[in-house]
């Protein structure tokens, strides 16, 4: 599983392990599941589709700006806004 957390200023909104996150990078959406190689890119204004399981519905959750991040524990999302 993927360890992802979404954070902005004002606090942490999700912190949680799930099977895929795509993000809405500047360059254009990846998804990022766990194990995926180090990288940080811009996010844009859009949507996270955060995936429980392998074969499950996405849950969408609107975002504003910021950065993310993924490392060996996993993806931070530090987002301007959430929700």
């Amino acid at each position: 599983m993927l360890h992802f957390e979404l954070v902005t200023p004002e606090k942490l909104v999700r912190s949680e392990d799930v099977y895929m996150v795509v993000v809405p990078g500047s360059e254009g959406d990846f998804g990022v599941l766990h194990g995926h190689a180090p990288l940080m890119s811009t996010v844009r204004d859009g949507a996270l589709h955060i995936y429980r399981t392998e074969k499950g519905e996405p849950e969408m959750l609107p975002i504003k700006g910021g950065f993310a991040e993924v490392n060996e524990r996993g993806l931070t999302v530090l987002a301007e806004q959430a929700g």
